[in-house]
């Protein structure tokens, strides 16, 4: 019976828990950036070579391209849903119109990724079904702001985000797409006249 080496000490064991976690952030960086240059179709060998890192790293963080289309998929849906929490603006509108806007970013940069998730893999998939998870997460924000009279009453959060989503499908850059969008905001936080009593 061969005697099995000591185990190694906690520092090195915190060092290589340390340069793991770096790995993982430079290949969602590259996956990122990846596939909002080449669309959906990016290989696992781009993001690869982008990460800087061998294929055996990437593959050891993620063994399917599918796996690392979901991981960038949840971070995104995580960073919005905080950022309704940590929005900044004077009043309830301003705030919620901080939140759509990151809302609208992350519809136009998250649509290479969601593409190349729907080729993959069941829409049913739970990944895909971010919703109910921004739902919650922003309709504080309406509410204060409705209670506030800042915005409409008109449209339900639900229907908000609706709205949100196909301005960033209008076909075209995103600087065709940027008034569409603020023109939007502008109708949404107009009050309509009181009726005459």
């Amino acid at each position: 019976m061969t005697d099995l080496p000591p185990p190694p000490p906690p520092r090195a064991a915190a060092s290589r828990r340390a340069d793991a976690a770096r790995n993982r952030a430079r290949i969602l960086d590259a996956a990122r950036a990846a596939f909002a240059a080449t669309g959906p179709d990016t290989s696992m060998a781009e993001v690869a070579r982008r990460s800087g890192l061998g294929s055996a790293t990437l593959y050891r963080n993620f063994a399917t391209r599918r796996e690392l289309l979901e991981a960038l998929l949840v971070e995104e849906i995580d960073d919005v849903c905080a950022a309704a929490a940590a929005v900044q603006g004077d009043t309830p509108g301003e705030r919620l119109v901080a939140w759509l806007r990151r809302f609208f970013r992350y519809v136009t940069d998250k649509r290479p990724v969601v593409i190349g998730l729907v080729e993959q893999t069941d829409v049913s998939n739970p990944v895909l079904n971010t919703r109910d998870r921004l739902l919650a997460a922003g309709q504080p924000l309406l509410s204060a702001a409705q209670d506030a009279r800042q915005v409409s009453r008109a449209l339900s959060l639900d229907q908000i985000l609706d709205l949100v989503i196909a301005v960033a499908k209008i076909p075209g850059t995103r600087q065709h797409r940027q008034p569409i969008f603020d023109t939007a905001l502008d109708g949404l936080c107009r009050q309509p006249p009181r009726p005459p009593t």
